[in-house]
């Protein structure tokens, strides 16, 4: 079935320089069965002074291979929509290791790229930084751990603070200014419970209760019942009205389940989740009924499932659409082709992509325009539209104003020690942190 016609020419080849043969892209189309064509460029072509030369570093082969290709997939397919003849793609493997990852960015920097799109695991981008930052080139990332961050090195990965952020601003315009927060004890459930103190602080609100619990238990009978105070509340009442749980799967059905068993009910509280939300099934789960979280905006993702679907034969996985905009952010700047490229990656105006428009700070973090979503039990509706352009930059509290917060009114802690607990969101702030959390199926902080 013809699908997708002829929209511009290819010239691709696998050229040998050094000891590295990188597929190299310049304009991409499909045929009318779905294939890629290649054709050879000349050497000339090849180093052309106006073209804007990308390594993408992608793991295409070894343990991630899988996801590799994916991102590849995305990549090629944005080669053909942003139809820019100074835009050229490198693709080189990182055999999914960091050595894989030395060899692939040295090879990319001897042939001569302005910008690296990838690595995709921490240890890759930890792996290259050094070599990337002594030779000025810019780093690109997927990986959403933030310990690997720097000037130079950033990524486009769905950070926890931005979704904490937009869900818990989204609740205060809900009038929700008493925020519970139940998490793993791990460093993911610190990093959400530090994001939740900043956020909530923004918008006039506060953090008064932190509720921890083993990161692979399925019983939350004992936790939610301490965190609800169900024994007192005839006497003094539910003291939150919003409550965040940053869980999926059946661990969150079971901790939802256990809020209804207390009698903690919408809309009394507002349930609110993380992007991880959209991988779980709730719509049948009445405690969360109402219930919000934020995702990635929805404009133009249904164009990216479906292209990616047709040309690949199946669905993209949602890591795959960082890719996309990456490439889309790549575009960008070869029309631009400015000197500085630093300076216009972390525009404050930001870019346009599949996704929707993201920045990029100067820290390495970013910023995406995210849906919040609400469970009805048909469907989960888009109930607050993401922005279409961004206001002015972001400002986070600082480290000092959030331990002032903490230590003028704490909030009250269960299930782990308190002192432990200040600690380690200090140790935080300080930027020890790491993170783990699954968006749409895919495992981070690779």
């Amino acid at each position: 079935m013809q699908v997708f016609k002829r929209i511009c020419a290819i010239s691709a080849l696998f050229f040998l320089l050094s000891c590295s043969s990188p597929l190299v892209v310049s304009r991409s189309y499909f045929t009318a069965d779905n294939e890629v064509k290649v054709s050879k460029i000349s050497e000339q072509e090849f180093v052309t002074p106006s073209s804007f030369r990308v390594g993408v570093l992608l793991p295409l082969s070894g343990d991630a291979a899988k996801a590799g290709q994916g991102l590849k997939n995305a990549a090629m397919l944005a080669l053909e929509d942003m139809n820019n003849p100074n835009l050229i793609l490198q693709f080189y493997d990182t055999q999914s290791t960091p050595e894989g990852a030395r060899v692939a960015v040295a090879n990319a920097i001897n042939q001569r790229v302005r910008l690296i799109i990838g690595p995709l695991r921490s240890s890759e981008v930890e792996a290259i930084s050094y070599q990337t930052r002594s030779r000025n080139i810019p780093v690109i990332a997927f990986s959403t751990d933030e310990s690997i961050l720097q000037k130079q090195v950033y990524t486009l990965g769905l950070l926890i603070d931005e979704q904490v952020s937009r869900i818990i601003e989204y609740a205060a315009e809900e009038g929700r200014t008493r925020f519970a927060l139940l998490v793993p004890d791990n460093l993911s459930g610190t990093a959400v419970a530090a994001s939740a103190l900043k956020a909530a602080k923004r918008n006039g609100g506060s953090v008064v209760k932190i509720a921890f619990y083993a990161p692979n238990t399925n019983d939350f009978s004992d936790i939610v019942k301490q965190l609800s105070n169900y024994e007192n509340r005839a006497e003094n009442g539910l003291d939150f009205d919003a409550v965040l749980i940053p869980e999926s799967g059946s661990r969150l059905k079971s901790a939802a389940a256990m809020f209804g068993y207390y009698d903690v009910f919408a809309p009394e509280v507002m349930f609110l989740g993380t992007s991880i939300w959209e991988n779980t099934n709730l719509n049948k789960e009445t405690t969360l009924k109402k219930a919000v979280y934020p995702v990635l905006s929805r404009s133009h993702s249904a164009y990216f499932n479906k292209k990616y679907q047709s040309l690949y034969g199946n669905y993209p996985n949602g890591l795959f659409s960082f890719a996309y905009d990456a490439v889309a952010l790549s575009s960008a700047l070869a029309r631009r082709n400015p000197q500085n490229l630093d300076a216009a990656i972390t525009t404050p105006d930001g870019f346009a992509g599949i996704n929707g428009v993201f920045r990029i700070f100067a820290n390495g973090k970013n910023q995406h325009s995210m849906d919040v979503m609400q469970i009805t039990p048909s469907a989960d509706v888009v109930v607050n539209l993401a922005e279409q352009k961004f206001p002015a930059a972001f400002n986070e509290s600082s480290s000092a104003d959030i331990a002032s917060l903490y230590d003028s009114a704490p909030p009250q802690i269960f299930g782990k020690d308190p002192a432990i607990v200040q600690q380690e969101l200090f140790g935080r702030e300080l930027g020890l942190e790491n993170q783990n959390f699954n968006y749409r199926g895919f495992l981070f902080k690779y």
